[in-house]
């Protein structure tokens, strides 16, 4: 990834990159412009707007499994300029799997440190519960890596996404 949208060093290591501009248009004019621009016959992405919320997908016919999502909240700032808020991430439901994948790699590292101190304190044989414990933190790297890949694997359609938005609300 050697172009992190907006040269953000950050957006390199976070799974949910994330972005903001200031525009001096009223909240409502941006919103309208965003609804022309996505309503419009050559935009290529599927999308929903609920109040000051905007939804971009990945059209299904370009969609695969680590394809992004981009969120973007229109905000006030004052009353004549606007916040536009960016967050690409996947679609809710592999963040959700993979958000329960983690929580589950950490409550069995608690489950395993606590089962090998009660058998060390015991004078038991610990061995396997202290191999779980060396073992759980490298699966949940294994983890980070596999996100880390799936954004790169979307890193071309995220850029694409970030460049239409970028080119819907250049005129204001």
């Amino acid at each position: 990834m050697n172009a992190p949208i907006h040269n953000d060093e950050i957006n390199r290591f976070i799974l949910k990159p994330r972005f903001k501009v200031s525009l001096n248009s009223p909240q409502e004019v941006v919103i309208k412009q965003l609804e022309v621009s996505l309503k419009n016959n050559d935009c290529k992405y599927d999308s929903k707007i609920v109040n000051h919320h905007v939804v971009i997908d990945i059209p299904d016919v370009d969609n695969h499994f680590w394809s992004p999502q981009l969120h973007v909240e229109v905000e006030n700032e004052t009353e004549e300029t606007t916040l536009v808020r960016g967050l690409f991430g996947p679609k809710p439901q592999v963040w959700t799997f993979f958000m329960f994948l983690h929580f589950a790699v950490a409550i069995s590292f608690f489950v395993f440190f606590i089962i090998a101190y009660s058998n060390y304190s015991l004078n038991k044989d610990y061995s396997f519960a202290l191999l779980m414990c060396i073992l759980l933190p490298v699966v949940w790297i294994v983890f980070y890596i596999f996100g880390q890949l799936g954004k790169k694997k979307g890193y071309t359609q995220m850029v694409a996404m970030h460049d239409f938005l970028m080119e819907s609300l250049k005129e204001l």
